[in-house]
């Protein structure tokens, strides 16, 4: 079992920046890679960025890059999510999941990092509110 808590977010101006922050515990040895999705009223639940732990790369969507980078710190179980320049289509509720079940030797495309159905826990999920 892995277990998320997400935190960071709340209501923000146009333009600004935030930092999303989501702390893993439990079996964290055994995660594979970690991965932020967010979903607004009425939408489905979307990715917006990853981290494979071997290696450290990065995967985004192609509505967030070049304005959002996500980042990981292993020794404390901890990824981020530093959003800047955030519109008002930015609202959502943004949720943390880790994906358990991927091999550090294999190669995985970007799609694969993007699929939520790849990924065997969720937190809670944080509110990030952008106003205009």
């Amino acid at each position: 079992q892995v277990q998320l808590v997400e935190s960071g977010g709340r209501l923000v101006q146009g333009g600004g920046s935030l930092r999303l922050s989501c702390a893993a515990s439990g079996r964290t040895f055994s995660t594979h890679a970690m991965g932020w999705f967010r979903q607004a009223p009425g939408k489905e639940r979307e990715f917006v960025a990853a981290i494979r732990w071997s290696g450290g790369r990065t995967y985004y969507a192609e509505s967030v890059k070049g304005r959002f980078t996500m980042s990981g710190d292993n020794a404390k179980n901890t990824v981020y999510l530093q959003m800047n320049s955030l519109k008002p289509g930015d609202t959502a509720v943004y949720y943390c999941a880790a994906n358990t079940r991927g091999l550090s030797y294999r190669y995985y495309s970007g799609d694969y990092y993007a699929d939520k159905n790849n990924y065997d826990y969720w937190g809670q999920g944080t509110q990030v509110t952008v106003s205009s």
